[in-house]
């Protein structure tokens, strides 16, 4: 063989290397957010609530684990795994499919996590009662770092373009670099700071218990607008197609123009809303609590547009859990067990799941089945696992083909070369 030919054997080799490089890398990127993942509080950076994996049909028991404390947190899912954190100190990483412990991280002094965990970049993220907002490896649980805030976290991180914003006690709301933990900025409010911040077209979103709604600089920090309402904010905001949807303690719920803050409408419920707007398909779903004497019990329906009430569900004790929308059915937990299934359309009552204590949790869907958590120290599983698809996702079985056969491409081609010179330097 002439080193021309050779060379074009090589060449060849080589291009379609990387082409079966390329197509790793597409897979691999796919796998870092696939539909199938619930990676934070409320699905997404924006808090939605709402996602396209397969829903979950039915109340089917697949699994439930049991940590050693109540569990006020909401479950994450990625890539075949569940992250959970616990009032034991604990967090958990769970085998999506059977519910088999992966890993565990407890805190050093085992005090109480009830910020649910934002997955991204294969880091785990989430604040503590012990002020600190940590960052664990994803893999294995092993804690990468930690900032402290001056009083607790129980803020649920959001995670976007690199960056950590997350709430504290301290009444402030912190920017941390996602990969080193350091601080890029901090705003002050006046009150401490429970919401989970929103995160769109490089603005943060979040309420205080100083009665405000908050829009800052994504990149500095710098206010752009806020909004008072008449009462202490815990609920996230929802950000979606330029609105702002928010709960306050003064019973009411609200739309704001994600501009400039103007509001522009108000639903009042009969009790205070702690429960974070899902918004879906032009139609805001929330819950309502208890204010004094009044429990409205009630899971609503209202008209993105007009915030005009399309239904209402009522259940047996207040609604502090945020909805979950999957492909036309609404999750939402109540502060009376159960785990109510609902139909997004006209509020039917679908299924109903009944657990040992109260469920403040939001639901998280993925691949057919609904995870949630509750008081009696538990997080379950529910529907049926969608069998198409592995737990840890496609990339599972593809990467290791695609792998295999750039490997023999290789092999082949070095060969070819080999026996070639071989015969050349040999001949008979």
């Amino acid at each position: 063989m002439n080193v021309k030919n050779q060379k074009n054997i090589i060449k060849n080799s080589l291009l379609a290397a990387i082409l079966i490089g390329s197509l790793l890398s597409v897979v691999g990127a796919a796998s870092a957010a696939t539909p199938d993942d619930w990676p934070m509080f409320h699905h997404d950076a924006m808090h939605t609530g709402v996602s396209s994996t397969a829903p979950a049909t039915s109340d089917h028991l697949l699994w439930n684990f049991t940590t050693g404390a109540p569990v006020g947190a909401s479950a994450t899912v990625v890539d075949g795994k569940v992250y959970v954190s616990s009032d034991d100190g604990t967090v958990y990483c769970l085998n999506a499919a059977d519910g088999a412990q992966v890993w565990t991280y407890s805190l050093p002094h085992r005090t109480a996590i009830s910020s649910s965990i934002a997955v991204a970049d294969n880091y785990v993220y989430f604040g503590s009662y012990d002020k600190n907002i940590y960052c664990l490896d994803a893999s294995t649980g092993a804690k990468v770092w930690n900032y402290t805030t001056g009083n607790s976290v129980q803020s649920s991180p959001a995670v976007s373009n690199g960056h950590v914003y997350v709430g504290s006690w301290d009444g402030s709301l912190y920017c941390l670099d996602a990969v080193t933990g350091q601080k890029v900025w901090s705003y002050a409010t006046g009150g401490l700071v429970d919401s989970s911040p929103a995160v769109a077209d490089n603005r943060v979103y979040f309420g205080s218990a100083d009665k405000s709604v908050y829009c800052l600089d994504a990149d500095s920090g710098a206010k752009i607008w806020s909004y008072a309402t008449g009462n202490t904010i815990q609920s996230s905001p929802a950000v979606v197609n330029g609105f702002v949807y928010i709960g306050s303690h003064d019973n009411n719920v609200y739309c704001l123009n994600a501009l400039n803050g103007e509001k522009v409408w108000s639903y009042q419920e009969e009790g205070l809303v702690d429960s974070s707007p899902a918004v879906a398909n032009g139609y805001v779903y929330i819950g309502s609590g208890v204010l004094d004497s009044n429990v409205d019990k009630n899971v609503y329906c209202l008209n993105a547009s007009t915030g005009e009430k399309v239904w209402s569900y009522q259940t047996f004790d207040g609604v502090y859990s945020s909805p979950a929308v999957v492909g036309g059915y609404v999750y939402v937990g109540g502060w009376d067990g159960n785990l109510y299934c609902l139909n997004a359309t006209d509020g039917k009552n679908l299924w109903v799941y009944t657990t040992q204590h109260s469920i403040s949790a939001s639901p998280a869907v993925s691949n057919g089945v609904v995870y949630v958590t509750s008081w009696d120290h538990n997080i379950y599983a529910l529907g049926t696992l969608n069998t198409n698809q592995s737990a840890n996702g496609i990339e599972n079985w593809i990467i290791p083909i695609v792998a295999a056969v750039a490997v023999v491409v290789l092999a082949v081609a070095i060969i070819s070369v080999r026996r070639k010179q071989s015969s050349k330097a040999h001949p008979s």
